[in-house]
């Protein structure tokens, strides 16, 4: 999310902004002007240096935590770094090697998406999270209609890459037990081959169309077919090493703490968030208070959508201290969803 209002510095202050916002993220401690003027390698007298911070300290861009004397980055002097100074950092190629891998392994595509939090994780020591779309995509190999009681039926859809969805429905009167074979038969013979979403928009057609022209027991195979389909629509989303922010002083506090990891827990409000970023392009950074979501209040979130083909599939991201290293962590997102996306596709 880029700051369209971006305050108004000198060239020499935006240097030294970064330079600040540099320290901090690597040392954590609040920068005063003797270990700013070092890391900048100038030459220029302490008083210059604090007239600069103060400069930047009344354009709300760093302040002064408590009584420290030193200075550390506000939430807009981060997304100044982030949009305008930033340095990103290639990824190592024993990385790029190391998710290429995981994710070039012959498994299920929610297996694919599993292994992209996790690896997202471990390599940056935050928390991955991936949205998981609804199955609307997936491509149908089989359909079964199983029973499991008088009043009850288990549908079984398999899809080409070998994921199983099984949905229980209710079993439509007279609806034998004889006929079960029968109207799995029929389904996967018209949709055999054909995308969840694409079998939904020919049910819903051919029930209000060809309704006259299909017996009793097809209509009541499309019906149970179509509700089937229609609760795998819902996204969600898949979240590894929460507990690594454990770690990071920025959530020492058991409160803050707590309420971050019952977000993940309950996460419909975290799911939205990821979904906003879902429709938009490339990385998309909320930093702190950005994400109008309180529990992120100290948390930045890195994301990035993945896409199969021209279509944009799902959204994942890391979610970290405000005092993470951009340069690194938005260059392994940006190459994390390139290579789902590519590993998906060639499920396709």
């Amino acid at each position: 999310m880029k700051n369209s209002q971006e305050p108004i510095i000198g060239d020499r202050a935006r240097y030294f902004l970064k330079v600040l916002v540099e320290s901090y993220i690597r040392d954590g401690q609040p920068v005063g002007s003797r270990t700013l003027a070092r890391d900048a390698g100038m030459d220029l007298s302490p008083a210059t240096i604090r007239n600069v911070m103060a400069d930047l300290e009344d354009v709300g861009l760093i302040k002064s935590p408590h009584t420290s004397a030193g200075r550390v980055p506000t939430t807009s002097g981060y997304r100044v770094f982030v949009d305008s100074l930033i340095s990103l950092k290639p990824v190592e190629g024993r990385e790029v090697e190391l998710l290429r891998r995981e994710l070039g392994a012959d498994v299920t595509s929610h297996s694919l998406i599993e292994s992209a939090s996790r690896m997202l994780s471990n390599v940056t020591n935050m928390a991955g999270v991936v949205i998981i779309p609804g199955h609307n995509r997936s491509i149908l190999k089989e359909i079964q209609f199983i029973s499991i009681s008088t009043t009850r039926v288990l549908v079984v859809m398999v899809s080409t890459d070998g994921e199983v969805m099984n949905r229980i429905m209710e079993r439509p009167e007279g609806f034998k037990l004889s006929q079960l074979e029968q109207a799995s038969n029929y389904l996967n013979s018209r949709y055999s081959g054909v995308s969840l979403d694409e079998m939904r928009a020919s049910i819903v057609k051919g029930m209000t169309e060809d309704r006259r022209e299909v017996d009793g027991l097809m209509a009541n195979a499309l019906d149970i077919a179509n509700q089937a389909i229609q609760t795998e629509d819902d996204p969600e989303f898949m979240v590894a090493g929460q507990t690594n922010l454990m770690d990071f002083d920025e959530f020492s506090q058991t409160g803050k703490l707590r309420k971050l990891f019952d977000a993940f827990s309950e996460k419909q409000e975290i799911l939205h968030l990821l979904d906003n970023f879902a429709q938009s392009d490339g990385i998309q950074i909320f930093i702190g208070s950005e994400s109008g979501y309180g529990p992120f209040e100290d948390c930045s979130v890195v994301t990035a959508p993945y896409e199969t083909g021209s279509e944009t599939a799902g959204v994942l991201g890391v979610v970290g201290p405000t005092r993470m290293a951009y340069d690194r962590v938005i260059p392994i997102v940006d190459v994390t969803a390139k290579l789902l996306g590519a590993a998906l596709k060639s499920k396709q």
